[in-house]
C-alpha cells in the first residue's frame, strides 16, 4: 500500500480522498514537491524577508527583498511556477493544472502569506493581470507585457478603486479616458492600488470610463495599459491597512495627470471593461479564498501549539483545560472543513463551466471564507493574548488581510445580495414543484379514504 500523499498533513484525510480521482499524476507530483519547497525553503524564509525589508522608507520602497529573489529562482528550477494560469483555459501560456489542483497548491501557499505566493509567480495582482493580458491582450500587448510577467521580471498594478466615489459599484468610476488623435488620454484619482508601490511595477492596468453617456452603463468602461514611469503618473503615497503598509508592493494613492499613452494600449476594444473585470475578478475571489484556507488553517495550528505548551499554562492548567477552548478548536475544525469543500466546489465549476458559470459558487466563497478565517484567526489570537496582536506572530497580519479581504474584489454585502437574488429567481419553480406534491399528495388521500391536513 503506497504512503499517503503529504497534502493531508496540511488539509485532511476526507477531503483528500473526495477529489484525489480528479487530481492527474502530473498535479500530485507538483503539489508533493510544493508541499516540500514551502517547507525548506519558503516558510522558513518569511521572517528573513521581513527583516531584510528596510523601516526607513526612503529605502523600504526601492527594495527588492533577496531571499525572494533567491526563492523565485529555486521555484523556476523545479518548474514550481505559473501554477495559477491553467493550460485548459490558456493554451498558449498556461500549466497542466486544473483550477481544482491549483485549489490544494494555493492553501498550501495561504500559510507563507504574500512570500510564498510570490515566490512561484502566483500573487495578486499580477495573476489577475496576467490573465487578462492572456485572454484579452493584443500579441504586441503580450509580448511587451505579458511575457516579463510571466517570466517574474516585472510586476503590475490594477487600478480600479477610487478615492471618492463608492466604486465598489464599478459603474461609478469617474477616472476619464478619451482618445485624442492616436493617444488615449487618462485623468483620474485612484487608491489601494496594490501594487502600484513596488520598484518593480512596470505597469498598470486602468479602469475609466470611455464613454460616459452610453445607455448601457455597463459598455462605458474601458481598461489601458498604462506603462508605471509614465509622465503624469504620480504616486502620491501608500496606504495602510490597519497600520500595515504591505511594503515594498503597497496599496498606493494614484493621481493620473493627463496621462498619454498610445491608442495601441486600448485593451481588448473601447467599452470592454466591465466585461474584463467581471473575468478577471472571479478567478481573482477564488484564488484568494483558496489562500485563505490554508491561513485559517495555520492559525489552528499555532493555536494548538499555544494551548498545549506546558511553559503557557495558567493557574496550574494547560490552557486548553480553560473555559471553551476545546469547543473553539472543534469550530475551527468544522468551519475550516466547510469551507474547504466551498471552495473546491467552486474550482471544480468553473473547470466545468469557466467563472461565468461559477458566478454563484465563487460568489459564496468570496463571503464565506474570509469571515470564517477572520473567526478562526481571532480565536487563535486570543489563545496567544498580548503576543497575538504583536508583531511576533503573524495572526495580527494575518487577521488585518483576511479582514480586508471582505471588502476588496466586491464587499460581502454585494456577493450576498447578489446570492440573495439568484435565489429568488427559482421561488417560481419551487412553488410549482411543491404544487404538483401537493396535488399528488391529495389524489392519494382520496384514493385510500383520508383526510391529509393539507
Amino acid at each position: 500500500m503506497s504512503s499517503p500523499h503529504p497534502i493531508v498533513e496540511y488539509t485532511s484525510p476526507s477531503s483528500w480522498a473526495l477529489i484525489e480521482d480528479k487530481i492527474s499524476p502530473f498535479a500530485k507530483e507538483t503539489l508533493a514537491k510544493l508541499i516540500k519547497f514551502m517547507e525548506e525553503d519558503v516558510y522558513p524564509a518569511v521572517r528573513v524577508a521581513h527583516a531584510q525589508l528596510p523601516t526607513d522608507p526612503a529605502t523600504r520602497w526601492k527594495t527588492v527583498i533577496p531571499v525572494l529573489v533567491d526563492l523565485k529562482a529555486k521555484a523556476k528550477q523545479l518548474g514550481l511556477w505559473n501554477l495559477f494560469l491553467s493550460k485548459a483555459h490558456y493554451p498558449q501560456w498556461g500549466v497542466p493544472l486544473t483550477n481544482l489542483e491549483y485549489a490544494c497548491m494555493a492553501e498550501i501557499l495561504g500559510r507563507g502569506g504574500q512570500l510564498a505566493s510570490e515566490s512561484v509567480n502566483c500573487s495578486a495582482p499580477d495573476t489577475g493581470n496576467m490573465e487578462v493580458l492572456a485572454r484579452f491582450g493584443s500579441p504586441e500587448q503580450q509580448k511587451k507585457w505579458l511575457v516579463p510577467l510571466l517570466n517574474g521580471e516585472i510586476r503590475s498594478a490594477f487600478s480600479m478603486t477610487e478615492r471618492f466615489v463608492a466604486s465598489s459599484d464599478a459603474t461609478n468610476i469617474r477616472t476619464s479616458i478619451r482618445q485624442e488623435g492616436n493617444e488615449i488620454v487618462i485623468n483620474g484619482h485612484k487608491w489601494y492600488i496594490s501594487g502600484a508601490g513596488d520598484p518593480r511595477c512596470a505597469l498598470h492596468l486602468v479602469l475609466g470610463k470611455s464613454d460616459p453617456n452610453n445607455s448601457d452603463k455597463y459598455q462605458q468602461q474601458s481598461i489601458v495599459i498604462v506603462p508605471a514611469n509614465h509622465p503624469g503618473v504620480k504616486v502620491i503615497r501608500p496606504m495602510q491597512v490597519f497600520g500595515y503598509d504591505d511594503a515594498p508592493e503597497g496599496h498606493c494613492e494614484v493621481i493620473y495627470d493627463n496621462v498619454r499613452v498610445p491608442v495601441e494600449n486600448l485593451v481588448y476594444g473601447w467599452g470592454k471593461g466591465f466585461e474584463i473585470i467581471q473575468g478577471r475578478l472571479g478567478p481573482g475571489r477564488i484564488h484568494h479564498c483558496m489562500r485563505s484556507i490554508g491561513a485559517a488553517q495555520y492559525a489552528l495550528d499555532l493555536l494548538l501549539q499555544r494551548v498545549t505548551d506546558p511553559a503557557k499554562k495558567t493557574f496550574g492548567k494547560y490552557l486548553y483545560e480553560h473555559g471553551t477552548v476545546i469547543a473553539d478548536i472543534a469550530k475551527s475544525r468544522a468551519e475550516i472543513e466547510s469551507a474547504r469543500l466551498l471552495v473546491l466546489s467552486a474550482a471544480l465549476q468553473i473547470d466545468k463551466a469557466k467563472a461565468k458559470g461559477a458566478l454563484k459558487e465563487i460568489g459564496i466563497a468570496k463571503f464565506v471564507v474570509p469571515s470564517m478565517a477572520c473567526q478562526v484567526i481571532d480565536r487563535a489570537i486570543q489563545s496567544y493574548g498580548a503576543e497575538g496582536v504583536s508583531q511576533d506572530t503573524p495572526l495580527a497580519a494575518m487577521y488585518a488581510g483576511l479582514r480586508t479581504l471582505r471588502i476588496a474584489d466586491g464587499p460581502d454585502a454585494v456577493h450576498i445580495q447578489q446570492i440573495g437574488q439568484r435565489e429568488l429567481k427559482r421561488a417560481q419553480a419551487v412553488t410549482k414543484r411543491h404544487a404538483e406534491v401537493k396535488k399528488r399528495e391529495k389524489a392519494l388521500a382520496d384514493k385510500h379514504g383520508v383526510k391529509a391536513h393539507l
